[in-house]
């Protein structure tokens, strides 16, 4: 059972994400909290697995809550649930420490499963938001290339991994390269294996990271 606590300062928000929430047999909310204040408090308390955080709250906002959470319950995760996409939001939110970020237009099914994969160790990010992220790690300096790394992966599944850090789905991938969707997906489970990384994002940001993503 994965144990949620939802922070939002609208109780009309909190309600339906406890409906939506409940309706899987795998998740329990296990509380509400209306501002970061309230969030830290009860993340203490409580407990939870997962804290699903709005950004903007009164008082103490979801990027400093989430902060603080981080320092004091480095095992809760935090997964950012908010209306807000503009940069500054998504980076401050990760350099605070946040699990995942996913936009309040997420479906209900893409929401459970989001935190699931939280809970998972993996870090759901909103298509819209991960090419933000992409592209503010693309035109920073980037790291030495790895050459260990490097030498792990085949020159195919350097080719695919090129093509994930551009943001291409497995179907565009096998496009590109001529390969079945089946096929795609067992180079990037391969890749995801050897680079010890949880999910496409977490492969992704190294790949930018390293210089791995360039052809």
């Amino acid at each position: 059972m994965i144990r949620v606590l939802i922070c939002d300062d609208q109780e009309v928000v909190t309600e339906g994400l406890r409906v939506i929430l409940g309706t899987s047999p795998d998740i329990e909310v296990v509380g509400v909290a209306h501002d970061g204040a309230e969030a830290v408090e009860k993340v203490a308390a409580l407990h939870p697995d997962v804290a699903l955080m709005d950004l903007k709250m009164p008082g103490v906002n979801g990027i400093q809550a989430t902060q603080q959470i981080h320092d004091r319950c480095p095992g809760v995760r935090v997964l950012v649930l908010t209306t807000y996409d503009a940069d500054e939001w998504v980076f401050d939110a990760i350099r605070s420490g946040a699990h995942g970020y996913l936009l309040k237009d997420t479906p209900r099914q893409n929401l459970i499963a989001a935190v699931k994969d939280a809970m998972a160790g993996k870090t759901p990010v909103d298509a819209g938001v991960a090419g933000k992220l992409f592209e503010h790690i693309a035109q920073k300096s980037v790291a030495p290339a790895d050459t260990s790394i490097r030498e792990d992966l085949s020159e195919r599944e350097l080719e695919v991994l090129r093509l994930l850090a551009r943001g291409l789905s497995n179907a565009d991938i096998a496009g590109r390269l001529y390969l079945s969707e089946g096929t795609v997906r067992n180079y990037v489970s391969a890749i995801l294996a050897k680079l010890n990384v949880a999910d496409r994002t977490q492969a992704a940001v190294m790949a930018l990271r390293y210089g791995l993503a360039e052809g």
